[in-house]
């Protein structure tokens, strides 16, 4: 297995065995822990002190970890890129990006339009399942 698919998953574990026991949600890969990582992302920006610069170890496992939710759900797969990096392959062909999406939230937040769980639902329900393409040919 690939170095960084290895780094990916071992991502993933560390978010769910560091964040589940903090949250008030049954934490695995579903929409609901997308919901409270996103609130978790919103508490960190807003600490004392936050600085977006220094947050790259925070977007590899919260990316790492928005990915694997994506792809369970939509049934989607990892996949890398030499011009745009790591990114969920979904079943329609295209490619989500979740490390881009987390970095984002963190600059942006929430009030900057960012939103891990917006970026999920459309994923997940319009974009896998080609909804999206066909509202478009519409």
């Amino acid at each position: 297995m690939d170095a960084e698919l290895e780094q990916i998953e071992a991502n993933v574990a560390l978010a769910i065995d560091r964040l589940g026991p903090l949250s008030d949600v049954d934490f695995g890969l579903n929409a609901e822990s997308v919901a409270w990582v996103e609130g978790f992302i919103e508490r960190q920006r807003s600490r004392p002190g936050f600085d977006p610069e220094q947050i790259d170890g925070l977007v590899g496992v919260l990316g790492s970890f928005l990915g694997a939710c994506v792809a369970a759900a939509a049934g989607g797969s990892w996949h890398c890129s030499d011009e745009a990096g790591w990114g969920v392959l979904l079943p329609d062909g295209s490619t989500a990006f979740p490390f881009v999406k987390v970095r984002k939230q963190f600059r942006d937040g929430l009030e900057g339009g960012e939103s891990i769980v917006s970026f999920y639902r459309v994923a997940v329900d319009f974009i896998a399942t080609g909804q999206l393409r066909d509202r478009e040919q519409d």
